[in-house]
């Protein structure tokens, strides 16, 4: 398997943007996102976070697969859409002990998402209820985690998976002395 390139996002929504004849302002106008951040992005001095590609594809009315490096298929043939590891929005908490790297794809993000999750020791993710109905399902991939949704707390461990609401307050921990890894899937 070959490894591939970051795709180069900068000089594509240049080439867009002057195809379309729309200046930097014309097009942080439409989009939303500043002229400094364009003119950063198109230099490939900045690394744009999923919303802001997903505000660009939308204002010059492409796909965002287009964006991101996914490559297409002819319409009789297999999809298989691949986006690069550089375009995979990460969000890193204040204290920078937790990481959450967002997998799930932006067309479907009223419905399912899904993050893997990195815990330092001492890390915490602390969250306010989510919609009603809203459910969490946690699989831990290395170490420990501790959950807590309303009044239930529970440790969970590599391998297993837990299963609650999170239209509730809810917490998830590293107690231990050691870095753990997660998968966090969140349903409607």
């Amino acid at each position: 398997m070959s490894q591939t390139s970051s795709p180069q996002i900068g000089p594509f929504i240049q080439q867009l943007r002057k195809r379309k004849n729309l200046t930097l302002d014309g097009l942080a106008k439409l989009s939303g996102v500043s002229r400094s951040m364009l003119s950063q992005i198109e230099r490939g001095q900045a690394n744009p976070t999923l919303a802001t590609v997903w505000s660009l594809a939308d204002s010059l009315n492409i796909d965002i697969s287009e964006l991101i490096g996914a490559r297409k298929s002819s319409a009789d043939e297999v999809r298989i859409d691949v986006s690069s590891e550089s375009f995979t929005p990460a969000i890193r908490t204040e204290d920078g002990l937790c990481i959450l790297r967002i997998l799930s794809p932006a067309d479907r993000a009223d419905t399912v998402e899904w993050y893997e999750l990195t815990f330092a020791p001492g890390g915490t993710l602390q969250s306010s209820p989510h919609a009603r109905g809203t459910r969490e399902h946690l699989t831990i991939l290395e170490g420990e985690l501790v959950v807590t949704a309303g009044s239930q707390t529970t440790v969970i461990s590599k391998g297993e998976t837990a299963r609650y609401p999170s239209d509730v307050n809810h917490v998830i921990a590293n107690e231990s002395s050691n870095p753990a890894r997660a998968l966090l899937v969140m349903t409607d």
